[in-house]
């Protein structure tokens, strides 16, 4: 099993940011329900860890406060911090087992889920905006291009 241990202090960061970027690109997709959608981000992370037991990997990310960083527009989250994601899973394919990089990219589309569905907009539980920004942070989670079931 892959934790913590098995990174580097500058790599286990970039592991750690990725759920939280993808989620914040999701509260981003559109207007309205930041405050919700800010409190799902945060449920979703301690509900995982009471599920996740079984993942040294993600028991290791969620039992740390996610990391939080501040992008000046939506359009440098999306370059930066879907590229990070991007690096992250390029990374954990080289440091985990496929089971451990699989629960990564699922964990991340469920963080980025719970944020798209904390507010409806216009009677909807996904905006098409948000349905967008999970369509980039799943293709940012598959860098190699073959889209497995998440």
């Amino acid at each position: 099993m892959t934790g913590k241990a098995d990174f580097t202090e500058e790599e286990w960061e970039l592991v750690r940011e990725g759920p939280t970027a993808a989620g914040m690109y999701a509260l981003m997709a559109s207007k309205g329900g930041s405050f919700r959608e800010s409190w799902a981000l945060s449920k979703t992370y301690a509900e995982a860890r009471q599920e996740r037991g079984e993942s040294e990997l993600l028991d290791s990310i969620v039992a740390e406060k996610p990391p939080v960083k501040r992008y000046d527009s939506a359009e440098q989250l999306e370059h930066e911090g879907l590229g990070k994601l991007t690096q992250a899973v390029e990374l954990l394919e080289q440091k985990a087992d496929a089971g451990e990089v699989e629960g990564y990219r699922h964990f991340v589309l469920e963080v980025a889920g719970a944020v798209a569905k904390a507010h409806k907009e216009e009677g909807e539980a996904v905006s098409p905006e948000e349905r967008e920004a999970i369509e980039k942070i799943t293709a940012s989670l598959h860098p190699g291009g073959s889209q497995q079931a998440g």
